[in-house]
């Protein structure tokens, strides 16, 4: 079978030559006729041999293919049949089949393209090949732009992306030679640009000395370049999300591609256009993909600090199990993210005694962090030379407020245990702590106001005796505030529920139990603050009770 050609304006005017079966028609680089147009798809239809002519199959194409405007699965093909791919189509396709038609073929007066036309595909593979493998977003606009002026003989070309407000800025400009320009030495009005993003259409422009564009481009002419090409870049939209410029086939218009140079005859050709289309629409998948491909790699590397971050976090707390010859401590925490606001720690003071803090930031991730190590530093000076709950606190508040951190401050509760059961401690705005005895339990709230807002904030101290086994349970807000699904908090009334119903007698255990009752509570609804406990039990010893 010879002598089949299809022609007209889909076809970029002009007639190619049906010379294999089946023949593919699509927007995909490696059809056998590429029509990159929106309602075309990827792999759209197909002419095929059928009884001893030819026929045309639709292969699930997303809006269809149609033989002189009536929609068709598979139909034969005569001379002059009209087809079109799309309910608009991209261009209509005239199906031609006659010996006149196979005569002019075998004489050579119907090429199937000319040098260029085989020079501009050879051009245009090379440059998706290479899109199809580069993942560094400046090598794939480079890759574009090269390919496109290798396409086109433009003498420059640039690439414009919208920003997060819907704008255009200038990510590449390049030019013969693959010469990266500077943005300052590209010297051309945004006119154009600007209108082909805003309608998502093709704008082509013999002559810009002409009509309303006279002196607009003056820049541009002077330098001898009078012709422009500019299309748009567009990839699929794969949210439910508005975007600020969205075509009706789906695809959301990413940027543009702007062309302009000397040669009119090359750059301003149907062949060049639908060329420059073809790449456009590949181009804007792979400038996509570098884009993601980019933010993968920079999400990689916050993960990687931020376990970092966490593994530095831990190895400044202390221990989780801590024992001594009057007491016994244990204390966890467990940030809503990888690392948190809430820490805790243990001091040995240099009177024997044992003091103990848990704080919590406020706010969260490493903000949070660092405030909190800082907090800890302060906290272990002040231990180290003995100084009591309240001045601790005035000490560190002052510091705090000096540092003039904006928005920050600090809960947080710190205590002295003596060997012989006293327990002096100073809460500032923490959730009041709780201490369990045999004849019941009493809340801890005696202080003063949060660290970090006023210099000069007074702060009071609490004193009590603690009998052996009497034990205290400090926890942070994201403790009590743990909700569930039903958005109800856990509060502190189930915490003391969780406490009188405890049947190990060990610090460890006392605390898994409140980790466990938490978690119950909240069955698998998200954490939305960090969670921190510690349980410190008086537990002297009898050589150290004498």
């Amino acid at each position: 079978m010879t002598g089949a050609r299809l022609e007209g304006p889909g076809a970029g005017g002009r007639r190619v030559p049906i010379d294999k079966v089946p023949f593919h028609l699509g927007r995909r680089a490696e059809s056998d006729l590429v029509l990159p147009h929106g309602e075309v798809s990827r792999d759209h239809a197909e002419i095929v041999a059928a009884g001893g002519r030819y026929a045309i199959r639709d292969r699930g194409s997303r809006y269809g293919t149609f033989v002189n405007d009536e929609p068709v699965t598979e139909r034969a093909l005569a001379d002059g049949d009209r087809v079109r791919l799309g309910r608009r189509g991209g261009g209509e396709l005239v199906f031609r089949h006659s010996a006149a038609v196979a005569a002019a073929s075998r004489n050579g007066e119907d090429d199937a393209a000319t040098g260029a036309d085989l020079r501009q595909v050879a051009v245009l593979l090379e440059g998706l090949r290479a899109l199809s493998s580069a993942r560094v977003l400046d090598d794939v606009l480079a890759l574009v732009i090269d390919s496109a002026i290798a396409v086109s003989g433009a003498e420059r070309g640039f690439i414009m992306l919208a920003n997060d407000d819907g704008a255009l800025d200038l990510k590449m400009a390049r030019a013969r030679g693959r010469q990266t320009l500077p943005g300052s030495g590209f010297d051309t009005s945004r006119k154009i640009p600007e209108e082909v993003f805003r309608t998502g259409r093709t704008r082509m422009e013999a002559d810009l000395l002409g009509g309303d564009l006279a002196g607009r481009h003056v820049g541009t002419v002077a330098l001898g370049i009078r012709h422009v090409l500019c299309v748009p870049l567009r990839s699929m939209q794969f949210s439910d999300a508005p975007a600020p410029a969205e075509d009706e086939d789906g695809r959301r218009r990413i940027g543009v591609l702007y062309l302009d140079g000397r040669d009119r005859a090359t750059l301003l050709s149907p062949d060049t256009e639908a060329a420059l289309e073809t790449l456009a629409n590949e181009a804007a998948v792979a400038i996509q993909n570098a884009e993601l491909y980019r933010a993968a790699l920079e999400n990689a590397k916050l993960e990687r600090e931020m376990r970092t971050a966490a593994e530095i976090q831990q190895a400044l707390l202390p221990n989780r199990q801590r024992s001594g010859a009057f007491f016994e401590a244990a204390a966890a925490t467990l940030p809503c993210r990888s690392i948190g606001g809430d820490f805790f720690d243990y001091i040995d003071r240099p009177d024997g005694a044992l003091a103990f803090a848990l704080g919590d930031v406020a706010g969260k991730g490493p903000p949070a962090a660092l405030l909190g190590a800082l907090m800890q530093g302060s906290l272990a000076a002040e231990g180290s030379i003995g100084a009591g709950p309240a001045a601790t606190m005035a000490t560190v508040n002052t510091a705090l407020v000096r540092r003039g951190i904006q928005g920050r401050f600090v809960t947080l509760f710190y205590a002295v245990l003596y060997p012989d059961g006293r327990l002096i401690y100073c809460n500032a705005g923490h959730n009041a702590p709780v201490v369990v005895t045999e004849t019941g339990v009493e809340r801890l709230d005696t202080g003063g106001m949060v660290v970090g807002l006023f210099d000069g904030t007074p702060f009071d101290e609490g004193t009590l005796r603690l009998q052996p086994d009497d034990y205290l349970v400090v926890f942070s807000d994201g403790v009590s505030e743990a909700m569930n699904a039903a958005e109800e908090e856990y509060g502190d009334e189930r915490l003391l529920a969780c406490l009188a119903g405890m049947t190990g007698s060990g610090c460890e255990a006392r605390l898994q139990e409140i980790f466990a009752g938490v978690e119950r509570f909240t069955a698998g609804a998200p954490q939305h603050d960090d969670v921190t406990a510690m349980v410190v039990t008086y537990r002297p010893r009898a050589s150290a009770a004498t």
